[in-house]
């Protein structure tokens, strides 16, 4: 009598379907995950900031001069900077390497993103990086 040796066959073809199916689900949510104000940031060629495992902070301006900060209830609020500069100092106070942004309008007025990155500096930053846009050629 003959044995038959029965060799166990994965069929690969449920899992990338489901690979498929997590992919779309990917790439509809991502964007929607990205919350905050709507600012026009102006274009610079700088290079990257290197990956940071903490969400940074974020500090909007708006091109009408209000700022949110992207902690709290309601994101969408404008607030005044007395404000962001005591909510900046207690997260910082919690975890000091926490990354501080701001995102500030091209239209804003340079002064303004000064008195800002000062601010945020008085609540303990150590730095305060500047988000920008890539030209669009590159």
């Amino acid at each position: 009598m003959r044995r038959r040796r029965m060799l166990a066959e994965i069929n690969v073809v449920p899992y990338i379907d489901v690979m498929l199916v997590l992919l779309v689900i990917f790439m509809v949510t991502a964007p929607m995950l990205m919350q905050g104000v709507e600012v026009d940031l102006p274009d610079a060629d700088a290079a990257p900031v290197k990956e940071q495992d903490a969400e940074p902070l974020i500090v909007s301006i708006n091109d009408r001069g209000q700022l949110f900060l992207n902690v709290g209830a309601d994101e969408k609020q404008a607030l005044e900077l007395a404000t962001i500069r005591q909510r900046v100092a207690a997260v910082l106070r919690r975890t000091p390497d926490k990354p501080v942004l701001v995102w500030g309008d091209e239209r804003v007025a340079y002064g303004d993103v000064v008195v800002v990155m000062t601010a945020l500096q008085e609540a303990g930053a150590p730095t305060v990086g500047l988000v920008t846009e890539s030209p669009a050629g590159n």
